[in-house]
């Protein structure tokens, strides 16, 4: 089985090239710049000795947590360890004859239906084609969309996302929608309408934006009755007490999500303007991250590397050569690095020719 590559391999990356971590700028996962909310710091430290009992089995208390902040029945929401966890269950329990998959996307919508059993309906297109998806819809049992999609950070407004659910449920074709980008743009999220269509799953992730990163922690939100379905299939004590705990510490903490939606939305423009005045190519999405195509990509990520900079190579994203690389909006001097960077490399390959 084909396993694809991730951003965030700090790890590896270091004990390949004997950098330190504390010297690594890793743009390569889209990782909130604030890092860990405060309070959710605080849950971790002070509930290490928890850690000697087993959580719950299927984390009810973080369930009617979030029933309680969305809005939403607990028994119409799946703790995960992490949305990747339900991304593989879903077609696992499921089992699809047929997955539509818009590309380029998050690859392990791709593995985990492979891995099912299924056959994979490939739509590439770096700009998601509506019509293209909703007739892709009528001949399959399972459709996964990310939105905002990675690795573009296209986002597709909530009325659109409403039209291709009311399709689902007419094409008798589950949809999946990955708002694990969302909460950087949270008044286009349909996650409050997953529990009344019994073809509609939307998932979240507390990786990005919480950077509960290394913790794994996400939830999905469906109908009852499909929750019941897939909580057959699902392994008991998945998410770890203290992933519980700052998860619901996490939530909690609007302050913290205020901070980080007014930091991202300035550092955003910052580095739109930058790229622009580069004539850097770029897609213009709703994340906290950049698609960019350059001419002589690997050779600029190669020389990132050697500062102890890393960015996404997007080469292995189906539909995207060589030349795309995607990189996280950070805090203003890691994006003046990077732009800095960008332009002296453009500026060489200008002096070369």
């Amino acid at each position: 089985m084909k396993r694809y590559a991730h951003g965030g391999g700090v790890e590896e990356f270091c004990k390949s090239s004997g950098i330190s971590p504390e010297q690594v700028i890793d743009l390569s996962a889209s990782i909130n710049p604030l890092g860990m909310p405060p309070g959710a710091k605080k849950a971790i430290k002070g509930n290490i000795a928890l850690l000697a009992n087993y959580p719950e089995p299927y984390c009810k208390g973080l369930a009617q947590r979030l029933g309680e902040r969305l809005g939403i029945a607990p028994e119409s929401i799946l703790p995960a360890n992490g949305s990747t966890e339900l991304i593989y269950l879903i077609p696992r329990a499921l089992r699809p004859e047929k997955v539509l998959i818009h590309n380029p996307t998050f690859s392990e919508y791709e593995r985990a239906s492979a891995l099912a059993g299924a056959k994979i309906a490939s739509l590439r297109n770096i700009s998601f084609k509506k019509e293209d998806f909703l007739d892709g819809m009528r001949k399959a049992d399972l459709a996964f969309l990310c939105n905002p999609n990675n690795p573009t950070g296209e986002l597709l407004k909530k009325k659109t996302i409403l039209e291709i659910a009311v399709w689902a449920k007419k094409a008798k074709c589950v949809l999946v929608i990955d708002e694990a980008f969302m909460d950087f743009c949270p008044e286009h999220s349909v996650i409050q309408l997953a529990e009344r269509n019994p073809w509609l799953i939307v998932l979240r992730s507390m990786t990005k934006f919480h950077a509960l990163t290394g913790l794994r922690v996400g939830y999905g939100v469906c109908h009852s009755g499909l929750a019941q379905r897939l909580f057959r299939h699902k392994e008991p004590w998945c998410v770890n007490t203290l992933a519980v705990k700052s998860a619901i510490a996490a939530l909690d903490d609007g302050l913290f999500a205020r901070r980080s939606l007014v930091l991202i939305k300035r550092e955003r423009a910052f580095v739109e303007s930058g790229l622009e005045r580069l004539g850097v190519w770029f897609f213009k999405g709703a994340a906290n991250f950049y698609l960019i195509k350059l001419k002589g990509a690997k050779r600029f990520s190669a020389g990132l590397k050697k500062s102890g900079v890393l960015v996404r190579d997007c080469s292995n994203f189906p539909g995207l050569s060589g030349d795309y690389l995607r990189f996280a909006v950070k805090r203003r001097s890691e994006n003046e690095f990077l732009l800095k960077e960008l332009s002296t490399f453009l500026s060489c390959k200008k002096e070369k020719h």
